[in-house]
């Protein structure tokens, strides 16, 4: 029979106790982790549990033991705290070496070149001794560039080795899957690094030119000694300021030839000359706007060049002697320009008050100019309107071989939408058959539009609905060339509206064309609002007439 160690009974049911400071009843684990590594852990005996016997313990476990003195006699021992195991995905997380090198690949069936230059930077990655190879992007090479090598362990012989960073140096020749690359140098930090590990790199190397880039290369330009005129401050003082002229362009020697007008601006900015001419209306000639577009002209050229053809000679700079300047430009006389003949017989205000204050020595001469009288052609006659469509669409189909439609007032139609005056009316008919008919008149403020409806009335046999669609009536005896149209103005209760020869008595109008009429009280005649106002808000009627009436 088993004994209860802690109270000296029998471990009989009855017998046990349970301990009651006990806070913790987790299932007692056996395994730790100290240093990042997994260890074995025995728990502690607590009451009612059966003691560690000396079997269970490993050496290493009593030694400790045996080891350890007591804390009364010699006091207590201080032990300085474990580091921390960092593993090196952490110590080196994020911590890249960088090396620049170089390639050469060979071209073949070129005969410009042999083999190109091809620049890569080579990264190590310190976290797990993988690296990467990438070749910095050119604009418009033609080649695929990029990364070449995605990141990896690589190779380092057949035996299954690998490149590590003690392996890398600076003037060396890493060859990776059966590419050679030139390692030329690299930078501050991967100096620092391999200095700080106890290695010494090599100098720094030099990057080969590419014999084809190089080829490409335009050699230096020769400039010529520019001269002490400021062109910059020709462009901002003179920028948007021209001179120009009226002139006659004269070739009545030729057959057939006339003078005709010319206008010839000179831009001040950079001495350029444009010759425009001036069209007139049904004058049978192209509407070519440019005659001479804009350019510097040149007054005299070297001798040398004159025998070339001057229809085929491309004038450049290094031909021309001597420009035309605003001193060749005299008014009242002809000038000669590309072998042409302008009278300059005119200028503008402007030109006229840069002559007096930068060249007073010049006098302008302006001739008078006799212009061509055209001869009046009969005017263009509207036929009478024919009564298909409205008169704007009928004008259209006179006014051009492909009619448009007539403009519309925008701003008129945003504001008066869905804005309408309604009033009452009869038909004022010497047919006793129309007695009795009530019609509703609709006026459309956006387009100033009336359409007629007419009331159903029982036992008329007249058919009720719409009696005139949407459209604008004219007044009673105007013409087809000036039509004028019913408005509200013309709207007053008791008088006559004329719509196409049939006759309308306006006999009421809703609350709502009162109250849009006083809005615009000073566009209307007095006589209009008087006859609403009196509909609407008739006057009593006198106390003796009630008691007739009673």
């Amino acid at each position: 029979m088993s004994i209860n160690t802690g109270h000296g009974l029998p471990f009989l049911p009855g017998n046990t106790f349970r301990d009651v400071t006990k806070s913790a009843h987790h299932r007692p684990q056996t395994l730790s982790y100290k240093n990042g590594y997994a260890l074995p852990h025995r728990p502690k005996v607590g009451i009612g549990q059966a003691p560690l016997l000396s079997s269970e313990l490993t050496q290493s476990e009593i030694n400790q033991f045996s080891n350890q003195t007591s804390a009364l006699t010699y006091g207590t021992t201080h032990y300085s705290p474990a580091l921390d195991f960092i593993p090196a995905h952490v110590a080196y997380d994020k911590k890249v070496l960088r090396f620049y090198g170089y390639f050469q690949q060979e071209v073949l069936h070129s005969p410009q070149e042999g083999h190109r230059v091809r620049p890569v930077v080579l990264y190590y990655y310190l976290e797990d001794d993988s690296m990467c190879i990438m070749e910095p992007v050119v604009e418009n090479s033609g080649i695929p560039q990029g990364k070449l090598i995605k990141r990896q362990r690589l190779p380092k012989n057949d035996r299954g080795d690998h490149y590590h960073w003690k392996d890398l140096n600076v003037g060396m020749d890493l060859v990776v899957y059966g590419t050679v690359y030139r390692v030329t140098h690299c930078d501050s930090y991967t100096q620092d690094f391999m200095e700080s590990e106890g290695l010494v790199l090599n100098d720094a190397e030099p990057t080969p030119v590419d014999p084809y880039i190089q080829q490409r290369t335009q050699p230096g330009r020769s400039y010529i000694t520019p001269s002490v005129f400021d062109r910059l401050k020709q462009f901002l003082t003179m920028d948007r300021k021209v001179l120009r002229f009226f002139a006659l362009w004269d070739h009545t020697d030729s057959l057939y030839g006339e003078a005709r007008p010319v206008t010839i601006q000179y831009y001040l900015v950079d001495d350029s000359v444009e010759i425009r001419e001036v069209h007139e209306p049904n004058s049978g000639r192209d509407p070519f706007p440019v005659l001479l577009r804009r350019q510097r002209l040149p007054k005299n050229i070297k001798p040398a060049c004159k025998p070339f053809p001057s229809c085929v000679l491309e004038v450049s700079p290094q031909e021309v002697h001597q420009y035309y300047s605003p001193k060749d430009f005299q008014v009242g006389e002809t000038l000669q320009l590309m072998g042409r003949r302008f009278l300059l017989y005119d200028c503008d205000e402007f030109t006229k008050a840069y002559y007096q204050k930068e060249h007073p020595d010049l006098e302008l001469k302006p001739k008078p100019v006799v212009k061509k009288t055209t001869e009046l052609h009969d005017r263009h006659e509207v036929p009478p309107y024919n009564g298909f469509g409205s008169l704007e669409d009928s004008l259209q189909n006179c006014l051009s071989l492909i009619p448009e439609p007539p403009k519309k007032d925008l701003m008129k139609m945003l504001e008066n939408d869905h804005k309408v005056l309604r009033y009452a009316a009869r038909m004022d008919s010497q047919n006793p058959q129309d007695e009795g008919r009530r019609f509703i008149f609709s006026y459309f403020l956006s387009s100033d539009m009336i359409s007629i409806f007419e009331k159903s009335t029982r036992n008329s046999g007249i058919i009720s609905g719409q009696f005139l669609e949407k459209t604008r009536i004219p007044k009673p005896g105007c013409t087809v060339d000036k039509p004028e149209f019913y408005g509200p103005a013309d709207f007053a209760i008791g008088d006559t509206v004329e719509v196409f020869r049939h006759r309308f008595v306006l006999t009421d109008a809703d609350h709502y064309v009162l109250k849009y009429l006083e809005s615009i009280s000073d566009q209307l005649p007095s006589r209009t609002l008087n006859s609403l106002r009196q509909r609407a808000f008739p006057k009593p009627l006198p106390q003796s007439w009630k008691h007739r009436i009673i």
